[in-house]
Protein backbone atom coordinates (compact mmCIF):
# COMPACT_ATOMS: atom_id res chain seq x y z
CA UNK A 1 0.00 0.00 0.00
CA UNK A 2 1.47 3.33 -1.07
CA UNK A 3 1.75 6.43 1.12
CA UNK A 4 -1.04 8.18 -0.75
CA UNK A 5 -3.35 5.21 -0.34
CA UNK A 6 -2.76 5.23 3.43
CA UNK A 7 -3.31 8.98 3.54
CA UNK A 8 -6.68 8.62 1.83
CA UNK A 9 -7.86 6.60 4.83
CA UNK A 10 -7.43 9.73 6.99
CA UNK A 11 -8.97 12.02 4.38
CA UNK A 12 -12.08 9.87 3.85
CA UNK A 13 -12.71 8.75 7.45
CA UNK A 14 -13.25 11.61 9.91
CA UNK A 15 -13.24 9.29 12.95
CA UNK A 16 -9.80 7.92 12.05
CA UNK A 17 -8.56 11.48 11.46
CA UNK A 18 -9.81 12.65 14.88
CA UNK A 19 -8.21 9.65 16.61
CA UNK A 20 -4.94 10.36 14.81
CA UNK A 21 -5.01 14.05 15.83
CA UNK A 22 -5.69 13.17 19.47
CA UNK A 23 -2.86 10.63 19.45
CA UNK A 24 -0.37 13.16 18.08
CA UNK A 25 -1.49 15.82 20.59
CA UNK A 26 -1.22 13.33 23.46
CA UNK A 27 2.29 12.27 22.48
CA UNK A 28 3.40 15.88 22.03
CA UNK A 29 1.87 16.87 25.36
CA UNK A 30 3.63 14.07 27.22
CA UNK A 31 6.97 15.01 25.67
CA UNK A 32 6.56 18.59 26.89
CA UNK A 33 4.94 17.98 30.28
CA UNK A 34 6.67 14.85 31.61
CA UNK A 35 10.12 16.48 32.20
CA UNK A 36 8.47 19.13 34.42
CA UNK A 37 7.52 16.46 36.98
CA UNK A 38 11.23 15.86 37.60
CA UNK A 39 12.11 19.54 38.11
CA UNK A 40 11.84 21.20 41.52
CA UNK A 41 11.68 24.62 39.85
CA UNK A 42 11.67 25.99 36.33
CA UNK A 43 13.32 29.21 37.55
CA UNK A 44 17.09 29.41 37.65
CA UNK A 45 18.43 30.33 41.09
CA UNK A 46 20.18 33.72 40.92
CA UNK A 47 22.46 35.07 43.65
CA UNK A 48 21.22 38.26 45.28
CA UNK A 49 17.49 37.84 44.72
CA UNK A 50 15.65 38.11 48.04
CA UNK A 51 12.10 38.69 49.29
CA UNK A 52 10.92 42.28 49.68
CA UNK A 53 11.44 44.00 53.00
CA UNK A 54 8.24 45.06 54.81
CA UNK A 55 8.70 48.67 53.65
CA UNK A 56 9.41 47.63 50.04
CA UNK A 57 6.42 45.27 50.06
CA UNK A 58 4.24 48.11 51.33
CA UNK A 59 5.58 50.30 48.52
CA UNK A 60 4.85 47.60 45.99
CA UNK A 61 1.27 47.35 47.26
CA UNK A 62 0.94 51.13 46.80
CA UNK A 63 2.43 50.80 43.29
CA UNK A 64 -0.27 48.26 42.43
CA UNK A 65 -3.01 50.22 44.21
CA UNK A 66 -2.29 53.38 42.23
CA UNK A 67 -2.20 51.48 38.91
CA UNK A 68 1.42 52.32 38.07
CA UNK A 69 1.67 49.05 36.11
CA UNK A 70 -0.85 50.37 33.60
CA UNK A 71 1.75 52.74 32.15
CA UNK A 72 5.08 51.26 33.27
CA UNK A 73 6.21 47.73 32.47
CA UNK A 74 8.84 45.85 34.45
CA UNK A 75 10.14 43.49 31.81
CA UNK A 76 13.06 44.17 29.49
CA UNK A 77 12.91 41.87 26.50
CA UNK A 78 16.12 40.39 24.99
CA UNK A 79 16.05 42.76 22.02
CA UNK A 80 18.95 45.03 21.18
CA UNK A 81 17.02 48.29 21.35
CA UNK A 82 15.57 47.43 24.78
CA UNK A 83 18.84 46.20 26.25
CA UNK A 84 20.70 49.29 25.06
CA UNK A 85 18.06 51.60 26.53
CA UNK A 86 17.12 49.88 29.78
CA UNK A 87 19.94 47.46 30.60
CA UNK A 88 20.26 43.69 30.87
CA UNK A 89 17.14 41.80 29.85
CA UNK A 90 14.89 40.65 32.69
CA UNK A 91 15.49 37.32 34.39
CA UNK A 92 12.66 35.08 35.56
CA UNK A 93 14.22 34.97 39.04
CA UNK A 94 13.74 38.71 39.45
CA UNK A 95 9.98 38.17 39.55
CA UNK A 96 9.95 34.92 41.53
CA UNK A 97 8.60 36.63 44.66
CA UNK A 98 6.09 38.84 42.83
CA UNK A 99 2.41 38.00 43.36
CA UNK A 100 1.29 39.15 40.87
CA UNK A 101 4.30 40.01 38.71
CA UNK A 102 4.49 43.51 37.22
CA UNK A 103 5.69 42.72 33.71
CA UNK A 104 3.00 44.85 32.09
CA UNK A 105 1.98 45.12 28.46
CA UNK A 106 1.99 48.88 27.85
CA UNK A 107 4.58 51.63 28.11
CA UNK A 108 3.18 55.11 28.30
CA UNK A 109 6.20 55.77 30.48
CA UNK A 110 9.60 54.01 30.47
CA UNK A 111 10.21 50.50 31.73
CA UNK A 112 11.07 50.47 35.45
CA UNK A 113 12.81 47.10 35.78
CA UNK A 114 16.20 48.82 36.26
CA UNK A 115 15.13 52.15 37.78
CA UNK A 116 16.64 51.34 41.20
CA UNK A 117 19.61 53.58 42.15
CA UNK A 118 19.36 55.35 38.78
CA UNK A 119 18.01 58.54 40.39
CA UNK A 120 18.24 60.04 43.87
CA UNK A 121 15.51 59.79 46.47
CA UNK A 122 14.90 63.52 46.06
CA UNK A 123 14.37 63.00 42.32
CA UNK A 124 11.72 60.36 42.97
CA UNK A 125 9.95 62.42 45.63
CA UNK A 126 9.83 65.45 43.31
CA UNK A 127 8.75 63.34 40.34
CA UNK A 128 5.98 61.60 42.27
CA UNK A 129 4.78 64.88 43.77
CA UNK A 130 4.77 66.84 40.51
CA UNK A 131 5.99 64.92 37.44
CA UNK A 132 6.06 68.07 35.28
CA UNK A 133 8.71 69.56 37.56
CA UNK A 134 11.04 66.89 36.14
CA UNK A 135 9.59 66.23 32.69
CA UNK A 136 7.49 69.21 31.45
CA UNK A 137 5.65 67.12 28.82
CA UNK A 138 4.80 64.28 31.25
CA UNK A 139 1.19 63.03 31.30
CA UNK A 140 1.71 61.19 34.59
CA UNK A 141 -0.59 62.28 37.44
CA UNK A 142 0.97 63.63 40.61
CA UNK A 143 0.81 61.81 43.94
CA UNK A 144 1.56 64.54 46.53
CA UNK A 145 -0.74 62.88 49.09
CA UNK A 146 1.74 60.02 49.49
CA UNK A 147 4.09 62.29 51.44
CA UNK A 148 1.30 63.20 53.88
CA UNK A 149 -0.06 59.69 54.41
CA UNK A 150 1.58 57.48 57.01
CA UNK A 151 1.74 53.78 56.24
CA UNK A 152 -0.53 51.50 58.25
CA UNK A 153 1.77 48.94 59.91
CA UNK A 154 -1.04 46.83 61.36
CA UNK A 155 -1.43 44.56 58.33
CA UNK A 156 2.17 44.16 57.17
CA UNK A 157 2.76 40.95 59.17
CA UNK A 158 -0.32 39.45 57.51
CA UNK A 159 1.06 40.45 54.10
CA UNK A 160 4.30 38.60 54.85
CA UNK A 161 2.41 35.60 56.18
CA UNK A 162 0.20 35.47 53.09
CA UNK A 163 3.23 35.78 50.81
CA UNK A 164 4.85 32.86 52.61
CA UNK A 165 1.76 30.74 51.95
CA UNK A 166 2.40 31.10 48.20
CA UNK A 167 6.10 30.33 48.37
CA UNK A 168 7.96 33.47 49.47
CA UNK A 169 10.51 32.26 52.08
CA UNK A 170 9.78 34.67 54.93
CA UNK A 171 10.95 33.28 58.26
CA UNK A 172 9.02 33.33 61.53
CA UNK A 173 11.50 35.93 62.79
CA UNK A 174 10.88 38.21 59.81
CA UNK A 175 7.11 37.95 60.26
CA UNK A 176 7.29 38.55 64.00
CA UNK A 177 9.41 41.68 63.50
CA UNK A 178 7.61 42.98 60.40
CA UNK A 179 6.33 46.18 62.01
CA UNK A 180 9.70 47.04 63.60
CA UNK A 181 11.52 46.31 60.33
CA UNK A 182 9.10 48.50 58.38
CA UNK A 183 9.90 51.44 60.66
CA UNK A 184 13.63 50.69 60.92
CA UNK A 185 14.33 50.75 57.19
CA UNK A 186 13.22 54.39 56.97
CA UNK A 187 15.12 55.41 60.13
CA UNK A 188 18.86 54.53 60.21
CA UNK A 189 19.12 55.77 63.80
CA UNK A 190 16.35 53.58 65.18
CA UNK A 191 17.01 50.89 67.76
CA UNK A 192 15.79 48.22 65.35
CA UNK A 193 18.21 49.06 62.53
CA UNK A 194 20.73 46.37 63.55
CA UNK A 195 18.08 43.66 63.71
CA UNK A 196 16.71 44.75 60.35
CA UNK A 197 20.19 44.51 58.80
CA UNK A 198 20.53 40.92 60.03
CA UNK A 199 17.15 39.87 58.64
CA UNK A 200 17.59 41.69 55.31
CA UNK A 201 21.32 41.87 54.47
CA UNK A 202 22.28 44.49 51.86
CA UNK A 203 18.86 46.18 52.01
CA UNK A 204 19.12 49.98 51.90
CA UNK A 205 18.35 51.77 55.17
CA UNK A 206 17.66 55.51 54.95
CA UNK A 207 14.98 58.16 55.24
CA UNK A 208 13.61 58.02 51.71
CA UNK A 209 11.25 61.00 51.80
CA UNK A 210 13.46 63.23 53.97
CA UNK A 211 10.83 63.67 56.67
CA UNK A 212 11.17 62.58 60.31
CA UNK A 213 8.63 60.42 62.06
CA UNK A 214 6.56 57.44 60.99
CA UNK A 215 7.29 56.16 57.44
CA UNK A 216 4.96 57.62 54.85
CA UNK A 217 3.58 56.02 51.72
CA UNK A 218 6.14 58.13 49.84
CA UNK A 219 8.90 56.42 51.86
CA UNK A 220 7.49 53.02 50.98
CA UNK A 221 7.03 53.67 47.26
CA UNK A 222 10.48 55.21 46.85
CA UNK A 223 12.04 52.30 48.78
CA UNK A 224 10.36 49.89 46.37
CA UNK A 225 11.44 51.81 43.27
CA UNK A 226 15.01 52.15 44.51
CA UNK A 227 15.50 48.39 44.82
CA UNK A 228 14.15 47.44 41.38
CA UNK A 229 16.93 45.88 39.32
CA UNK A 230 19.59 46.27 42.02
CA UNK A 231 19.61 42.77 43.51
CA UNK A 232 21.48 40.98 40.71
CA UNK A 233 25.08 41.69 39.71
CA UNK A 234 24.68 41.79 35.94
CA UNK A 235 28.40 42.30 35.40
CA UNK A 236 28.78 38.54 35.95
CA UNK A 237 26.24 37.82 33.20
CA UNK A 238 27.90 40.25 30.82
CA UNK A 239 31.32 38.68 31.48
CA UNK A 240 29.93 35.18 30.75
CA UNK A 241 28.39 36.47 27.54
CA UNK A 242 31.72 37.95 26.44
CA UNK A 243 33.52 34.66 27.07
CA UNK A 244 31.22 32.75 24.72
Amino acid sequence: MSFWTRHQILEKNSIVLIVGILAVIAIGGLVEITPLFYLKSTIEVVDGVRPYTPLELTGRNIYVREGCYLCHSQMIRPLRDEVERYGHYSLAAESMYDHPFQWGSKRTGPDLARVGAKYSDEWHVTHLTNPRAIVPQSVMPGYPFLADTEVDPRTIADHLRTSRSVGVPYSDDQIANAVDDLKAQADPDSAGADGFAKRYPKAVVRNFDGKPGMPTEMDALVAYLQMLGTLVDFKLYNEKANLR
